[in-house]
């Protein structure tokens, strides 16, 4: 069994696009678009198997949470950068482009290498070596 995929609801479907294959190099599908429904998206494809399927849609509630906290639900997904070196750069970039940076990158209690920041539509992402 595997993870195929990972969908996130936006009102931003163009600039997140943009912006994970900006920065992550992530391949994108054609839009697909159910006119009917004003129904549009995007998968985005990774060097693996899992995507991301970015949805837009009128009517879809916004998010009341408060991204710097924690809750119930898909709290984050994580992007395999490489090495030590790639997540700091990355970090960095990100956070000169304005992103925010919510854990500078460290080693956790359970050995792990990473940073998590905010994307566009502030879901959490991790990047991890």
């Amino acid at each position: 069994m595997k993870v195929e995929h990972l969908a996130i609801w936006t009102y931003n479907l163009e600039g997140m696009r943009s912006f994970y294959m900006h920065y992550f190099d992530a391949s994108s599908s054609d839009v697909y678009h159910n006119h009917s429904r004003e129904y549009r998206s995007y998968f985005l494809s990774f060097n693996g198997d899992c995507r991301i399927e970015l949805m837009e849609m009128p009517g879809i509630p916004k998010s009341k949470d408060n991204p710097l906290k924690q809750f119930t639900g898909l709290i984050h997904f994580a992007l395999k950068v490489g090495s030590r070196d790639e997540v700091n750069q990355l970090t960095e970039t990100l956070r000169k482009d304005g992103y925010k940076i919510i854990s500078e990158p460290r080693t956790t209690g359970d050995g792990y290498y990473e940073s998590v920041f905010l994307d566009p539509d502030g879901n959490r992402v991790e990047l991890m070596a």
